[in-house]
């Protein structure tokens, strides 16, 4: 019963031997490095600060490293509740607002006493009453909307946005047809090429994020 209320119990002797404390420092580092500027940009796909983007990503990892009953399960912000965080709260207060702050940790408050309550419940069961066309349609939905939703940082253009997404990324190519922002197109376009060369190397992402990282310093 005890480790099974603090699982860390579990790993935290293991930190003695050098090898592995060297090796969850460097996944500890590499992890932070993706993070970072994953979280930044997850914040302001929910139409908040990128500040809280990184609130989003210290607690959870901490909190799932120390309690979670999964060593390999990623935790923290993600693209698709992002968007759906944005479009819930964006009906009752205007983006940017100080209100669409608050409605929006209000909402990430409710959600975890919600999950919570779940896992205390024992209900994770319901989610095998999903069939597998159900979660493929919902996961390629996911992955189309959070591609194009990243269309007017991709070419640098303010869009103007819609209740129906498509109307929005139909919004925003129009802006592009007026005018590209080369310098933001530029940037996509080398992240891209980093990620297509190492494809198949494990840390693509990660010199994606520090190449990248150090041009848009470089350049102001």
């Amino acid at each position: 019963m005890i480790y099974r209320l603090f699982p860390f119990l579990r790993w935290l002797p293991e930190l003695r031997d050098a090898s592995i404390l060297r090796g969850d420092l460097i996944a500890g580092i590499t992890v932070a490095a993706v993070l970072i500027p994953q979280s930044m940009a997850y914040a302001r796909l929910a139409g908040l600060p990128a500040v809280f983007g990184l609130y989003a990503a210290f607690l959870p990892p901490l909190v799932a490293g120390l309690f979670g009953s999964s060593k390999q399960l990623a935790t923290g912000p993600v693209a698709l509740v992002a968007l759906i965080s944005a479009a819930t709260v964006g009906k009752v207060a205007p983006p940017g607002s100080t209100d669409f702050i608050t409605y929006s940790i209000l909402l990430a408050l409710m959600v975890g006493v919600s999950r919570l309550a779940l896992g205390l419940l024992r209900l994770g069961m319901l989610v095998n009453l999903l069939s597998g066309p159900v979660v493929g349609g919902f996961t390629n939905a996911a992955a189309l909307i959070i591609a194009s939703s990243q269309l007017p940082a991709i070419l640098g253009v303010a869009s103007e946005p819609s209740d129906r997404h498509l109307q929005t990324v139909l919004n925003t190519m129009s802006s592009a047809m007026v005018g590209i922002h080369w310098p933001s197109a530029g940037m996509a376009l080398l992240t891209g090429i980093i990620l297509r060369v190492m494809r198949f190397r494990l840390e693509k992402i990660l010199v994606a994020v520090i190449v990248t990282t150090a041009v848009s310093w470089f350049f102001g």
